[in-house]
């Protein structure tokens, strides 16, 4: 995807948060006028997109320092204090766990506000040139588990390995790296649901969670899957060069690059924006920001900022242009709600 540069959204005024630091314990002290978020790289052209119209709208407010860092690396800056030196919001391509807000809330970050700005679906995807992969979670599971069903390490080398249906070709997979939201969803939504086709995993799960989760959504380490970073158009350029591997990325970048790509069926059912929205898609998954409640006051613009995801997320929207799937209605009403209120997370929901 064609991301866009640095924007931001921000009042002229000096920032002072210097109360907001001693909250945190540590007192951050210092001043900052700039809006600054981290976080996931599939979130990253959408809330770089919102700072753009954002400014066009309010001419003389600075851009907001946006930086893509992975959803989990976002959370551990976000978590780590209150105050000028840490970001105000977080952007993630899944939802914040419950070892993540207990991290905040013993660093000081207490009060949360969690908005859903959309949906996003977990594409697969090849080149145009590609041999046209149908796959199953099943498959995407027995080709990259270090440990298929706890049954030793992976031996399969080939597709056809796998099952006798797919082609003789090597399998070769670039992947989000273990810091982003990309990856966890492809472990929840892909990687669990093949490994519970094996009645034992399921036992598993009920009598050692800690074992289960390795051995469901632990991927092998010996190159057929290449971590890829967080630039998801790293992914699409290598696709372009290989054209029997497969990419794992967010729906937007398989949106965006129509032209060099295919999508790859997952169950028979293909990413598409219907499909997505409604969660027929098996890796649909919500798109949030969270954004910091003892920042609201201090920061200049930032509640204006909030406002302009509001504003610009609906169905046929500026942000589903950009290739972002609209939330459905009631989710939408609910997170402008949040938007206006500045409802709290309450951490006893997550997992």
């Amino acid at each position: 995807m064609k991301h866009f540069a640095l924007f931001a959204a921000t009042a002229v005024a000096a920032l002072t948060l210097a109360g907001c630091g001693d909250q945190s314990g540590g007192g951050a002290g210092g001043t900052r006028d700039q809006i600054r978020a981290v976080g996931s790289s599939t979130v990253y052209p959408f809330a770089t997109a919102v700072a753009e119209l954002f400014v066009q709208g309010n001419p003389g407010m600075k851009s907001p320092i946006i930086e893509s860092t992975g959803t989990g690396g976002g959370m551990k800056l976000f978590c780590a204090g209150v105050g000028a030196q840490y970001p105000d919001i977080a952007d993630a391509s899944r939802r914040m766990k419950k070892a993540e807000f207990e991290m905040c809330q013993q660093n000081g970050v207490k009060d949360i506000v969690e908005i859903q700005i959309g949906v996003d679906g977990l594409a697969f995807a090849e080149s145009s040139k590609g041999p046209g992969f149908k796959l199953t979670p099943k498959i995407v599971y027995e080709a990259l588990a270090a440990n298929p069903y706890g049954k030793g390490p992976n031996k399969a080398q080939s597709w056809k390995d796998v099952d006798p249906s797919l082609p003789a070709i090597p399998i070769s997979v670039f992947g989000p790296p273990s810091t982003s939201g990309t990856r966890d969803s492809l472990a929840e939504l892909i990687l669990e649901k093949g490994c519970q086709s094996d009645e034992a995993m399921k036992a598993l799960k009920e009598k050692n969670e800690d074992e289960y989760k390795a051995t469901c959504t632990r991927i092998r380490e010996d190159g057929k899957y290449v971590d890829s970073g967080e630039n998801d158009n790293l992914i699409v350029q290598k696709l372009g060069a290989n054209p029997n591997a497969l990419g794992i990325f967010g729906f937007s970048f398989l949106e965006e690059n129509k032209d060099t790509l295919k999508d790859v069926p997952i169950n028979g059912v293909e990413a598409t924006y219907e499909t997505v929205s409604t969660g027929q898609y098996p890796g649909a998954r919500p798109l949030y920001i969270y954004v910091k409640k003892a920042h609201m006051q201090a920061v200049p613009g930032l509640q204006a900022y909030l406002n302009a995801f509001a504003a610009n997320w609906a169905p046929d929207g500026p942000l589903t242009k950009r290739g972002m799937v609209a939330a459905p209605d009631d989710v939408r009403k609910a997170s402008a709600e949040a938007v206006k209120s500045l409802t709290v997370l309450d951490g006893s929901v997550l997992k």
